[in-house]
């Protein structure tokens, strides 16, 4: 995969490891890691060896939040350079949640700020039981604004109005109550877990759970109308015409595997 200055990449088996690589400074989120990030999603989404992507961190954080030095040349920027800044960071967190395969936040340390905006962005969260997380944006005059949506969604709306508010520090504990995180396990076991999640999205067919993902950005939140029923009962007919969808009603007749899931 491409060098980057920001990044360490890593394709195996698969799965693309996407490695945020500025442990010094607790990967703390610059201009150059928001595009060479954003690049790193957009390759391996169009990557056809690519059947699922894992964001991790090196060092003791999984990102603190920004880069001191980006923050202190932000503080001179004009309305339309920062205009300019923040949507780069949207263009990164759309790029992720559009990404049509299955996306992991491996999350150890700190989740700070942007961070936790990344970890909002993937589809699942894994997070050791000594991983915290603050949206600490108030306490320097500022707010979570172009990460909110992604956080909003993951971790609802009465959660963001206590942590969004507070600015305190959480614990994995906590992230894991309100739905932030999906799994917890101690440091030692956490790639284990990842991996044992990687091994189920294995089995499932790339087309399908490309689908299933426009599916539920599609459907939640919509009524339950005769719209909705209609575009759900095309998507599954749409589905059982696909190569796919044949493939896989055939292989399970068939008693085989079928041709998407790795044969040992």
């Amino acid at each position: 995969m491409t060098p980057y200055q920001t990044l360490e990449t890593q394709l195996s088996h698969g799965v693309a490891i996407i490695w945020l690589n500025r442990p010094d400074i607790r990967n703390a989120m610059s201009d150059t890691l928001i595009a060479e990030l954003t690049d790193a999603f957009a390759a391996a989404a169009e990557d056809e060896d690519v059947r699922a992507i894992v964001l991790a961190g090196h060092g003791k954080a999984f990102c603190a939040g920004a880069d001191l030095n980006w923050m202190q040349r932000a503080a001179d920027y004009t309305h339309e350079q920062n205009l300019a800044d923040a949507q780069r960071l949207a263009t990164l967190l759309d790029t992720i949640a559009r990404c049509p395969k299955p996306t992991v936040a491996r999350v150890h340390g700190p989740a700070y700020a942007g961070g936790m905006g990344l970890v909002a962005a993937c589809d699942v969260a894994i997070a050791s039981t000594e991983a915290t997380f603050c949206l600490s944006e108030v306490k320097l005059g500022l707010i979570p604004a172009t990460i909110s949506p992604y956080v909003i969604r993951a971790m609802g709306q009465r959660a963001a109005r206590r942590w969004f508010l507070s600015g305190e520090v959480f614990d994995a504990a906590e992230a894991y109550r309100i739905g932030f995180v999906h799994d917890l396990c101690p440091a030692e076991e956490l790639d284990g877990t990842v991996n044992a999640l990687l091994g189920q999205f294995m089995l499932g067919s790339p087309q399908a759970l490309a689908s299933c993902k426009r599916l539920i950005d599609d459907v939640a939140g919509r009524p339950v109308d005769a719209a909705l029923i209609d575009d759900t009962a095309r998507r599954i007919a749409d589905a059982r015409a696909s190569d796919d969808g044949r493939e896989g009603l055939a292989s399970f007749l068939d008693k085989r595997k079928p041709r998407w899931v790795p044969q040992a």
